[in-house]
């Protein structure tokens, strides 16, 4: 599935890391940052998150609320929580339902093997639920200032 901006951002559910619900519906009226990334605890992953919290009062200052997803578990997920202090909600799409509906679960390459996994993309959801951005090349040590631009 590809989306554009303009578009209506799919309605999801999902476990944050501790193991309650999200909908991107329980966010209607706010702006969301709903950001996809590979792994928890890797180093182009760990930059994104920091940079996210070190900009978060700047963000909600802006109206945004910030939500990650990645395929890992909820006990990853609150272990790259605790070990960086981030004060946001990261879902565990362990069933890769929501980055199906994203389209961000797509063919990679590394060192000359293809593998299926999420790519590392944005999108900037207004009050009304449309997306108002896509960001696919995404500096993970400039994100916020991506987002804010």
């Amino acid at each position: 599935m590809q989306l554009n901006t303009g578009d209506k951002a799919p309605e999801f559910e999902g476990k944050d890391q501790n193991g309650n619900t999200v909908k991107l519906s329980d966010y209607r009226g706010k702006k969301v940052i709903l950001y996809f990334y590979p792994k928890d605890n890797t180093s182009g992953c760990t930059a994104q998150a920091c940079n996210l919290r070190d900009n978060y009062t700047g963000l909600q200052q802006q109206g945004y609320e910030v939500i990650g997803v990645s395929t890992d578990s909820e006990k990853s997920h609150q272990n790259f929580i605790g070990k960086h202090e981030l004060p946001f909600t990261l879902i565990a799409d362990t069933d890769k339902q929501i980055v199906e509906q994203y389209g961000v679960w797509q063919e990679k390459s590394m060192y000359g093997r293809k593998y299926m996994g999420t790519m590392r993309y944005t999108f900037v959801i207004d009050e009304n639920g449309l997306i108002q951005d896509i960001i696919t090349k995404v500096k993970t040590k400039e994100h916020a200032a991506q987002i804010l631009k």
